[in-house]
């Protein structure tokens, strides 16, 4: 289920691995090189988000028309004879480098991937290929001999330096842990497979401060579609060592405080749980979980969110004929009005608009999709169109499947190379997909600047804090043994759960509304009281006059604790009690979405903040959430 592309690069010194990018003139004979100087001055780095709209630095959108070049995750099918092509993927042994470096130079493949029309690369690698310190074989970079002699990283670290000088974007992937051909019951499935959590933490931190200072590797794409192996499922939130939204909450924090700050962080949904068998429970989850648990990260602005859909799988066909094929449709088997709703409903709905903020609102990167050039039949072609119109219709980023192969062994690539190096595929004549591809890389969409969004986040304490403030976080633990959530900096806490922690934060209405530097005050007890009994016979936790909540903590189910922080501006004092003991208390039209669902949940407007938490420890109440005192902004 893989293949992938890269962009466009005119003659450039190809780098040692802790060698700085360099640049070097275009090549005279490359008539594409031309167009690389205005490709780097068409956007400026680094990369983040606006609502569900990717932006560079000057805030104009940078839809991201990717493809992938793939090789560097590995291309052994995972039996036969490592060293013999026959027993590689397609036949095409990649040696755990960016395919193609045997066939033709890194700029005339660059020209090459230019000339389709992408302006950025998924750029596959394994954990294996990381550690391997063998030289790669001479004639795995025959038509690139400066190459020789080195690693398959530091072949890695040439490729990408070439790649962002000519101003293309790479986006990394974590596609596997081992160089073996992905993706089915293969010792990849999940993150830590066949390797800790720990290590695979480790790689990605030494990986993203490595290209640190190439602020043209934008994106870190945490791992390639999770699924179940022979015994276990991933899942979205259970706490264990195979939850997926916690490990890459987890790294996606770490990688945007200890190695780069200024990356996206893709994370994929989860691709496939149970066993692909009628009568048992199996599907594609995707995005879905999304809904109703979705990642805050300390630095709001850096998450996208990706999803792959070929039209031989389904949502609950796995793709197999035969062993592990099931009696459900597959996508190409959908009339196009069924693809439409069941792609929005499994990742489209992330990117939609729907006139409020929701938690879940980013940016939707379909980072693999595609189909062969010799494929014949209808059906296929037929999803393949309504792909792209989808995709277009939505105006998402995408990113192909595969960029690169060679001529006369896969047939999904776009580009190929034959081994005396000549090009052939979608750009030169003859491939039924090229039209499409045009529709879709030449395609309307959203462009220029894109105008700040209102934020919503949600703070998830089922399984450990939601710290997601960097302010706070580098002031120390403020309630040291209690569940702590809060709110990323410049944005306020808005909602509550009356259970189990969730809480709701947002920046609409009063975008940075804290002072720089000012004042942080945890609450403990009710000394900070003021204007009256807002919640008479509760417990009232209030910040001091001039503050607002932007945190809470709770041991157990109950409330311990309210984090405020000084406005950079009077606040009114006047306001009203929301309780939600016995029912949701939120605005019209549930802004911010569901953040705790199968609980009541109290909630300030979007020309409100909220200014204190009121819980009762009488009988049966427990101490949770009861009551919120929301004051005028």
């Amino acid at each position: 289920m893989r293949r992938l592309l890269a962009p466009a690069l005119t003659g450039l010194l190809l780098l040692a691995a802790a060698a700085p990018p360099a640049t070097a003139a275009p090549r005279a004979d490359a008539p594409e090189a031309a167009a690389a100087a205005p490709l780097a001055e068409a956007w400026r780095p680094p990369l983040s988000t606006r609502g569900r709209y990717v932006v560079d630095a000057d805030g104009n959108r940078f839809k991201l028309r990717s493809a992938n070049w793939q090789g560097a995750q590995g291309s052994w099918n995972g039996s036969g004879d490592v060293d013999d092509p026959a027993s590689h993927h397609d036949g095409e042994k990649s040696d755990q480098m960016p395919l193609g470096l045997d066939r033709a130079s890194v700029p005339d493949l660059l020209a090459g991937f230019r000339a389709l029309g992408v302006n950025s690369v998924r750029l596959p690698f394994s954990n294996e290929m990381l550690h391997d310190t063998r030289p790669v074989p001479d004639a795995a970079v025959a038509a690139n001999p400066q190459l020789r002699g080195r690693t398959a990283l530091q072949v890695l670290d040439a490729v990408v330096a070439a790649t962002t000088a000519e101003g293309f974007a790479v986006v990394l992937n974590n596609h596997t842990n081992t160089s073996r051909w992905c993706c089915g019951v293969d010792g990849n499935e999940r993150w830590n497979t066949s390797q800790t959590t720990a290590r695979w933490e480790e790689d990605w931190l030494f990986l993203a401060r490595r290209y640190r200072e190439d602020k043209r590797v934008v994106g870190a794409d945490l791992y390639n579609e999770v699924r179940r192996n022979v015994l276990d499922d991933p899942n979205w939130g259970l706490g264990d060592d195979h939850d997926w939204w916690q490990a890459s909450q987890h790294l996606a924090d770490r990688l945007l405080t200890e190695a780069n700050p200024d990356l996206l962080i893709m994370v994929e949904g989860i691709n496939w749980t149970g066993l692909p068998v009628d009568g048992l429970p199996h599907g594609r989850p995707t995005l879905e979980p999304v809904r109703t648990l979705s990642h805050t990260l300390v630095r709001s602005n850096k998450l996208v969110y990706a999803a792959h859909f070929y039209g031989y799988t389904g949502p609950r066909h796995s793709g197999a004929t035969g062993i592990g094929e099931t009696s459900d449709p597959r996508y190409q088997d959908l009339t196009r009005e069924e693809l439409f709703a069941t792609l929005d409903r499994q990742a489209g709905f992330v990117a939609a608009d729907p006139g409020t903020g929701q938690h879940f609102t980013a940016p939707v990167w379909i980072s693999e999709f595609g189909i062969g050039a010799d494929e014949g039949a209808e059906k296929p072609r037929a999803w393949f169109r309504a792909f792209v119109d989808y995709l277009l219709a939505r105006d998402l980023d995408f990113a192909y499947w595969p960029l690169l192969g060679w001529t006369g062994h896969g047939t999904w690539s776009l580009v190929n190379y034959d081994a005396r190096g000549r090009r052939s595929g979608v750009l030169d004549g003859g491939d039924w997909r090229a039209a499409d591809w045009r529709r879709l890389v030449e395609g309307p969409g959203k462009a220029g600047p894109v105008a700040a969004a209102d934020t919503w986040d949600m703070l998830d304490l089922d399984h450990a804090d939601a710290v997601q403030s960097l302010r706070v976080r580098a002031s120390g633990d403020w309630d040291a043994g209690a569940r702590k959530g809060v709110c990323p900096d410049g944005q306020r806490l808005a909602g509550l759960a009356h259970r189990d922690g969730r809480g709701l934060c947002t920046d609409a209405g009063a975008s940075q509304l804290a002072a720089p530097g000012g004042v942080l005050t945890v609450v403990r007890d009710e000394g900070q009281v003021q204007q009256g009994d807002w919640a008479s016979g509760y417990t009232k936790y209030q910040c001091p006059k001039g503050q607002f909540m932007i945190g809470y903590s709770v041991r157990g189910q109950a409330v311990s604790g309210a984090l405020c922080a000084a406005a950079s501006r009077a606040l009114p004092t006047d306001g009203r009690t929301v309780w939600f003991d016995r029912g949701d208390n939120r605005p019209a039209g549930n802004p911010g979405g569901e953040f705790a669902s199968g609980n009541y949940k109290g909630q300030c407007t979007t020309g409100e903040y909220a200014a204190g938490v009121a819980f009762s420890h009488a009988w049966a109440r427990g101490g949770v959430p009861a009551a919120l005192l929301c004051r005028r902004l």
